[in-house]
């Protein structure tokens, strides 16, 4: 998910569950209703000035916005096993019988394609 999104997202729950308007929203962040529409739907990507004027027009602080972004974020993401991933990287199958191996300086290289694998 791109940020832009996140914070298009977060600023329209917000403005909606304020009972506002984009009419009102807008005007009082000095910014276009059309603008501010393409922010909701993540099509813009505001400046630092335009977040703080929409903040300061649905009462919150910078802060608060990127804690509520935070927050849907990581309610939507999946949860990944870091541990579970080095795992799977680190282990390679060997197998004794296969193909020769030639050995250059670190690296230990198969003649097939089949595996690579770094010492």
């Amino acid at each position: 998910m791109l940020l832009r999104h996140a914070v298009g997202a977060t600023l329209r729950r917000i403005r909606l569950d304020s009972g506002r308007t984009l009419r009102e929203v807008a005007h009082d962040a000095a910014i276009s209703m059309p603008y501010l529409s393409e922010i909701e739907r993540g099509r813009k990507e505001p400046s630092s000035e335009v977040l703080a004027g929409l903040c300061r027009a649905l009462g919150l602080t910078i802060l608060d916005l990127l804690r509520e972004v935070s927050r849907e974020v990581a309610a939507q993401a999946p949860v990944v096993d870091l541990a579970e991933r080095r795992e799977a990287r680190i282990s390679v199958p060997r197998t004794t019988a296969g193909p020769s191996s030639v050995r250059h300086g670190d690296d230990v290289r198969s003649t097939s394609h089949d595996v690579q694998v770094a010492a």
